[in-house]
């Protein structure tokens, strides 16, 4: 069957002529004539073939206190979206057959995808156990290591960024280079004081594209700068700011991706994979439940 397009189409000087109804509206609204409840009569707002849109259908559109410029708008939008679609509505039952419209099938198969969903969801926040040890996260670490390659540049880091005019910036290179703990404490203090933007933690991977969007380092080729060792401090300036960077640990990506990198990945494929687990174990019970009561049947 050909898609036919012989239904009487709806010009735009109609479109006009309905919309232009909105002045009667927005009047019903400011006189809270949306709040008592009225049926499909009285004046329509806007037809199409046969069907008509009427105030009451419309009633709780515009929220109160909403501006007349876009309580205007806001109807004349929907106004508009509504014809839309009664249009392709008509154009669509006048052109499919009856077994093509039965949609009753799909409905029902549908609704009951959102019932079991809805009771699944239920059943692993009741029965999942969320808890993921160390040790669990480094055997799946260990049995699927082909999966955890690099496809990205990491680092570990220091990094801080100070105003030109913040003091003491002299002293910031010997800082951030010193594993002493007092002097990690004095830096802490400083960045917290003066920074425009730091991180200390240099037990932490990041993705060199993060950092350097951070820190405007100019590099044509990230494997080459991170392997070259006078890159392992780099101290740069721009228009308002000073940079400090301090390269702690780096590894090339297609090469072996660390755990400490991947352990909250780990973390949550294992959850899903329990949460799998349970929900095909609660399917198999209930089968099976269903079969030794005699609840299913075969004919």
């Amino acid at each position: 069957m050909g898609i036919r397009s012989n239904a009487s189409p709806i010009s735009k000087r109609d479109i006009l002529n309905y919309t232009g109804l909105l002045l009667v509206v927005l009047m019903l609204v400011s006189c809270n004539y949306f709040n008592k409840k009225k049926g499909p009569t009285g004046t329509p707002i806007a037809r199409v073939y046969d069907v008509y849109l009427y105030p009451a259908d419309i009633k709780d559109l515009v929220p109160k206190n909403t501006k007349h410029a876009d309580s205007v708008s806001m109807v004349k939008e929907y106004i508009q979206q509504w014809m839309e679609q009664q249009v392709l509505l008509h154009q669509a039952t006048n052109n499919l057959d009856q077994q093509q419209m039965d949609l009753t099938r799909q409905i029902e198969d549908y609704k009951n995808s959102l019932v079991i969903y809805a009771y699944e969801k239920e059943l692993v926040r009741e029965k999942l156990d969320t808890n993921v040890n160390e040790a669990e996260v480094e055997k799946y670490y260990d049995d699927n290591k082909k999966d955890f390659q690099l496809k990205n540049d990491i680092v570990k880091i220091m990094y801080v960024k100070v105003g030109k005019k913040a003091p003491g910036t002299d002293k910031l290179k010997a800082l951030i280079l010193s594993d002493n703990p007092k002097d990690r404490d004095k830096l802490a203090k400083y960045c917290y004081q003066y920074a425009q933007n730091f991180f200390l933690n240099d037990n932490a991977w990041l993705m060199f594209d993060d950092v350097l969007k951070e820190i405007p380092i100019q590099t044509y080729n990230q494997d080459m700068f991170l392997q070259n060792p006078g890159n392992r401090f780099v101290q740069m300036a721009d228009t308002g700011s000073e940079y400090f960077l301090s390269i702690r640990g780096y590894m090339i990506k297609n090469s072996m991706s660390p755990l400490s990198f991947e352990k909250e990945n780990i973390t949550k494929i294992i959850l899903n994979k329990r949460k799998m687990e349970l929900i095909d174990e609660m399917k198999k019970n209930l089968y099976n439940q269903a079969l030794n009561h005699s609840d299913t049947q075969v004919y």
